[in-house]
């Protein structure tokens, strides 16, 4: 095989003038660069350039800076997003924490109404929270949270801050039921506070009510009824409602009145049970007046006593001498007991000496008639 004549260096004819005009445009690249580095003298022309080729790389560079910020949008979007999110629940938790603050307060409240209500009576009562409630119009009920484990009974009497609530009437170990004043099977005596009258509350559901009340009955609207005590099931004086309106019944001889319960049976999370035989606590002052009645009943029965026995002399003559064996009453001393009875028992007007003036009782024999009897 014959090999390829002609070398293999040599250069073609169309590149001879490509490569001179590269060389030239080297030698004055150099020749500008070391000019402009002596002398400055593209400086403006730089400064020319540059303000031209700006409107290129604004739109060369622009397809960058849009994704760029297209990007921060979006990061910036969902940073936003998650902490929108977060903050929502912190303002959830926050509303949670300060509506359980609330509540807390409200049942603090409660509880310092119903100590102090138990302090004032001076009761000896129960705690006891509520565990359910059915305030059903044919069914008024509270379940508590004790039972006959913690000494509750059928029968206890249940109160709160504003007055009477009902009464337990059933009980299991754990739990009790308390039948509430305004379920529809219940009826508690009382009595009007402002005069005394005796009258009957009755449940209707949702409020109580006065029924038969005879049109000469001295009730008012607005007068306050508290438990009358009898029966022996609720003890006396607490408030049970006040009477909010009086009509007449269907045959005009008798008044219906509509009460207003004192206590709040829709609200509250403790109750108070009263303990059987829990005796009123009397304040210091009470006491002590108790005490000093007797004493100072005693005292007038004495007065009397001696003013009776001062006036029992006055009857007689102020200017009689009094016997011997009488004693004589100091004025500045008070005489004893016994004094009023002996005086007048030891000095008979017959044993009385008369007076010069006075004549002689007809029953007294003369004085002539006496002496020649004692004479020997």
């Amino acid at each position: 095989m014959s090999s390829y004549p002609g070398s293999s260096s040599a250069a073609r004819p169309g590149d001879t003038p490509g490569i001179l005009r590269l060389l030239a445009y080297l030698a004055l690249a150099i020749v500008l660069l070391a000019l402009d580095h002596r002398g400055g003298w593209m400086k403006e022309l730089r400064l020319h350039a540059s303000v031209l080729v700006q409107p290129l790389w604004s739109i060369a560079g622009l397809p960058g800076r849009l994704g760029n910020a297209l990007q921060d949008g979006l990061a910036v979007r969902d940073d936003l997003i998650e902490e929108n999110r977060t903050l929502r629940n912190e303002l959830l938790v926050a509303n949670a924490r300060l509506a359980r603050f609330g509540t807390a307060a409200v049942d603090n409240a409660q509880l310092r109404a119903l100590l102090g209500e138990a302090e004032r009576s001076g009761l000896d009562v129960q705690l006891a929270p509520i565990l359910d409630i059915d305030l059903a119009p044919s069914r008024q009920r509270l379940v508590l949270a004790v039972g006959s484990r913690q000494g509750v009974h059928a029968g206890q009497a249940v109160i709160d801050a504003g007055g009477l609530l009902g009464q337990v009437i059933q009980v299991t170990p754990v739990s009790s039921t308390v039948l509430l004043l305004t379920d529809p099977d219940h009826a508690v005596p009382v009595v009007v506070a402002r005069n005394g009258v005796r009258l009957i509350a009755y449940g209707r559901g949702d409020r109580l009510e006065l029924r038969d009340v005879p049109l000469n009955r001295d009730v008012q609207v607005g007068d306050q009824l508290v438990t009358s005590g009898l029966g022996g099931r609720f003890p006396a004086g607490f408030a049970v409602a006040t009477i909010s309106a009086l009509r007449p019944d269907e045959s005009q001889a008798f008044l219906i009145g509509e009460l207003t319960p004192a206590a709040q049976l829709d609200r509250g999370r403790d109750v108070l049970l009263l303990r059987a035989g829990a005796p009123l606590r009397l304040p210091h002052g009470e006491a002590l007046d108790e005490e000093a009645a007797p004493a100072d009943g005693d005292a007038p029965a004495a007065t009397d006593g001696t003013g009776a026995a001062a006036a029992s002399p006055a009857p007689r003559d102020p200017t009689a001498p009094a016997p011997s064996g009488v004693p004589v009453a100091d004025p500045g001393r008070r005489p004893a007991a016994s004094a009023p009875a002996s005086r007048p028992a030891a000095a008979p007007p017959a044993t009385t000496p008369p007076a010069p003036a006075t004549t002689p009782p007809a029953a007294t024999p003369p004085a002539a008639d006496v002496r020649p009897e004692v004479q020997p």
